[in-house]
């Protein structure tokens, strides 16, 4: 199987509502845990940056990159970078979805089990 995807093409403004609202989403979900004691992760947003925060001092750091049209994604366990095809942001490497890759690196970083949708 190809590695290679075509990304869908965005124009700038698209990309901008697009991935403001990726980050809107997920900021909503980390307050909403907070609120239903689930996990204390702090969030810090710095325009295109959001920095997430874990209880074990530990972050994951997602980067808007508008040059690009891309989407980074920095965590203990790496870093990775996504383009946007057919309606989701995949791993430019493994295709992998880009909420799957946050769940999975959020659980591992608060020791239990997160889901990002």
């Amino acid at each position: 199987m190809s590695l290679l995807f075509e990304p869908t093409p965005l124009g700038d403004a698209e990309y901008h509502a697009i991935t403001s609202a990726l980050l809107s989403r997920i900021e909503a979900t980390v307050d909403q845990w907070l609120q239903d004691d689930v996990v204390d992760i702090d969030t810090h947003r710095t325009g295109g940056l959001l920095e997430l925060g874990f209880p074990n001092g530990s972050k994951i750091v997602i980067n808007t990159q508008p040059p690009l049209h891309e989407l980074w994604m920095a965590a203990r366990q790496g870093g990775y970078h996504y383009k946007f095809s057919a309606g989701q942001w995949l791993d430019t490497r493994d295709r992998g979805e880009f909420f799957a890759a946050l769940s999975a690196r959020a659980s591992e970083q608060a020791g239990r089990a997160l889901r990002f949708e």
